[in-house]
């Protein structure tokens, strides 16, 4: 008996799709002081997309003059397009073992979640690639364009397994040295890493690229309920303690948990990258349709 193939469907609800063909990455990087009086299109038949006037300086071209402007103000302003450059959205996905913790998994929202936002590169014939990393980058899709990829996107985010110990720091270290152009990379994990995730995200930090970092974290993680006298296991490496919960425990570790994330989320903000918090028994399709857009990662 054959094995079906993987499909995109799998993961993504096809009304859900229907809505991301409309959706586009942006990159604040790119947008930023890059804007000329005339660009091409991206794509056959999509008209120049405007962002903004400037006033007319001796030697402008007259054909980007907006004579409408002029007509209510009687000044000459010229329109200003943006700059069609070569967009780069790299889409990182932690692979440890400790995703596949919680219920439902983060391993299954992070891989919804790539699948959405490759799905957008790629219909707008950005150039993507997905890297999933655990000790290191175990797993690449490299340079993609076009809907050609879709079915090989979803085969591979179907068939990785999330496991084995992370090393977040090498992991980045193999990220930052294979990057090419300029875009956008996206980190999906839970960040929860031992070794920390200062010097990691330290060699992703840069000027070609935007970096947005979404924390990924389950319910059991966020609000576990537990209690009595309990052994707790990591996941990854079998290291192993024995605790005794209780309500001041409980207290304890939520305030722990909400500092970390702060301590993150401050971590990036205070150098330029941005930071989401998501909980994997949340809608994916909420989180990119309505969060995901007012943060101006999509438009």
């Amino acid at each position: 008996m054959s094995l079906r193939r993987k499909k995109l469907t799998d993961l993504l609800d096809p009304v859900f799709m229907s809505r991301l063909d409309r959706l586009d990455v942006l990159s604040r990087k790119i947008l930023q002081g890059k804007l000329q009086g005339e660009r091409r299109s991206k794509r056959h038949g999509q008209s120049v997309e405007f962002a903004d006037h400037r006033p007319y300086v001796a030697g402008d071209d007259l054909r980007f003059v907006d004579w409408n402007v002029y007509g209510r103000l009687e000044q000459l302003f010229l329109k200003l397009f943006l700059e069609e450059q070569d967009l780069t959205v790299h889409i990182v996905a932690d692979a440890s073992a400790s995703m596949s913790f919680g219920e439902p998994s983060k391993e299954l929202f992070i891989k919804k979640l790539t699948a959405a936002l490759g799905y957008v590169s790629l219909v707008n014939n950005n150039r993507v690639t997905i890297s999933f990393i655990a000790d290191g980058v175990t797993v690449q899709l490299a340079n993609m364009r076009g809907r050609n990829y879709l079915d090989q996107m979803a085969e591979c985010l179907l068939t990785t397994d999330c496991d084995g110990i992370s090393n977040f720091d090498d992991a980045c270290r193999q990220l930052a040295a294979g990057r090419i152009g300029s875009g956008v990379m996206i980190v999906l994990s839970d960040f929860l890493f031992k070794e920390g995730y200062d010097s990691g995200l330290r060699r992703l930090i840069g000027r070609q690229y935007d970096l947005y970092a979404i924390q990924v974290l389950c319910p059991q993680e966020l609000s576990p309920d537990l209690s009595g006298e309990l052994k707790l296991i990591d996941i990854e490496d079998a290291d192993a303690a024995e605790i005794t919960v209780s309500a001041a425990l409980s207290k304890y570790y939520k305030r722990n948990l909400t500092a970390y994330c702060n301590e993150l989320k401050d971590f990036c903000t205070s150098r330029g990258a941005v930071y989401v918090l998501a909980n994997s028994a949340d809608s994916v399709e909420s989180l990119v349709l309505n969060y995901l857009r007012r943060i101006r990662l999509l438009r």
